[in-house]
């Protein structure tokens, strides 16, 4: 049985590298739709990308469904496809930025029969990519922006 895949948009930015940032996620499945984003009050643009994956990631309840992940970070989408994240773990993903969040990243991926990682120009127009991009902005200027504890800690 053929199944279509769960479409999951993610963006990430911060305002300043580091700087308040946030991301935002747009998941679809059949006429089924969630939105979701968080702020932070200093973060990269990098953690922000990478952690859209994964709180998109975490808020998908059938994981036996593929997914496909549509995302505009080069950073995030070659880490996977060209194998990036695979030679970092074999080397100690410790000594690697945003480890902490790369240990997520395979925990929660580990849980998925599929996973395909799409790369995307950004600001491109893509109504679900521009929708993400608004998302994680928005998020980064709300009031309830809280700690990238993971940045916090990478950067004593």
């Amino acid at each position: 049985m053929i199944t279509e895949p769960i479409l999951l948009y993610t963006d990430g930015s911060s305002r300043g590298n580091p700087g308040p940032g946030g991301y935002g996620v747009v998941l679809k499945y059949g006429s089924y739709r969630k939105e979701l984003s968080q702020g932070f009050r200093l973060t990269t643009n990098n953690r922000m990308e990478l952690l859209g994956v994964i709180e998109g990631l975490k808020a998908i309840k059938k994981r036996e469904i593929p997914v496909k992940i549509y995302s505009d970070s080069s950073y995030v989408v070659n880490a996977v496809n060209n194998g990036w994240l695979k030679s970092w773990v074999s080397k100690d993903l410790s000594k690697k930025k945003n480890s902490d969040l790369w240990g997520l990243f395979l925990n929660v991926s580990q849980t998925f029969s599929s996973l395909e990682f799409i790369w995307i120009k950004g600001h491109a127009g893509h109504p679900e990519n521009e929708r993400c991009d608004r998302l994680a902005v928005e998020a980064s200027q709300r009031g309830d922006i809280i700690d990238d504890k993971g940045y916090l800690q990478m950067e004593k």
